[in-house]
């Protein structure tokens, strides 16, 4: 019966800075602003495919760290890093070190690149590789699960 996730919202301290920063990404198309409630509503990617909305100060003024991931093609993920450069955002690997060493993480296999937005919230873009499946292995550097692939990174 369930076909994916829609939708996700998340709170923010300032709705119009945070929609700011996420009007920068693409492939995050503005869909509806209800200024009232201080909230924004996107498509990602494919008008009609899944939603993210944010509102601020809702259901209170505390802000939680949220995480979520938006899906990208393996070629965008090589070049993740100095596109958010360019939009003067941060990026890190998994483990919060420099964006320079990626890691995969073989039980799916994905790779992913963080940045944060401006409240704070775990942004990832990831990509699924199309290699099996490797659950017995533990997360690992992009280059060394290309080289366990018999590929050269």
């Amino acid at each position: 019966m369930i076909k994916g996730i829609f939708e996700t919202h998340i709170n923010v301290s300032d709705y119009e800075r945070s929609a700011a920063f996420y009007e920068k990404l693409l492939n995050i198309i503005p869909l509806h602003e209800d200024a009232e409630r201080k909230s924004k509503f996107y498509w990602v990617g494919q008008p009609g495919q899944s939603m993210l909305g944010i509102r601020e100060n809702y259901p209170s003024s505390l802000v939680q760290r949220q995480h979520f991931a938006f899906r990208v093609d393996l070629e965008d993920i090589a070049s993740a890093k100095d596109y958010l450069a360019t939009l003067g955002i941060e990026a890190t690997n998994f483990f919060d070190e420099s964006a320079e060493d990626l890691y995969v993480f073989p039980f799916m296999p994905a790779v992913s690149i963080y940045f944060d937005d401006p409240d704070g919230h775990s942004i990832e873009f990831i990509a699924l590789l199309d290699d099996p499946p490797r659950p017995d292995l533990s997360i690992m550097k992009w280059n060394e699960w290309e080289a366990l692939c018999g590929r050269g990174k």
